[in-house]
């Protein structure tokens, strides 16, 4: 595991509206049956482990676990906004 973990961003206070790539969160959860958090966890790992480019890991978590372009768009765009 990565010493520069991304956590999964706490739930909106009431009445407040989750905006940008965490929006996708719940839907991606929905759809692939996993938390968030693990695949903040393999992004963060893709990205340390072999540094790849944006897109590259966009198209490896497509690839291999048959994400949608938007959805793994907006893992990676979190974990390397969260980075910095």
């Amino acid at each position: 595991m990565s010493d520069r973990r991304v956590l999964a961003p706490e739930p909106p206070a009431e009445g407040q509206k989750v905006t940008g790539p965490a929006s996708y969160f719940p839907s991606i959860e929905r759809t692939y049956g996993r938390p968030i958090q693990e695949w903040l966890d393999l992004t963060t790992e893709r990205l340390d482990d072999d540094e790849h480019a944006h897109m590259e890991v966009v198209s490896w978590l497509k690839s291999e676990h048959g994400l949608g372009h938007g959805h793994a768009n907006a893992i990676v765009a979190y974990v390397r906004h969260a980075r910095g």
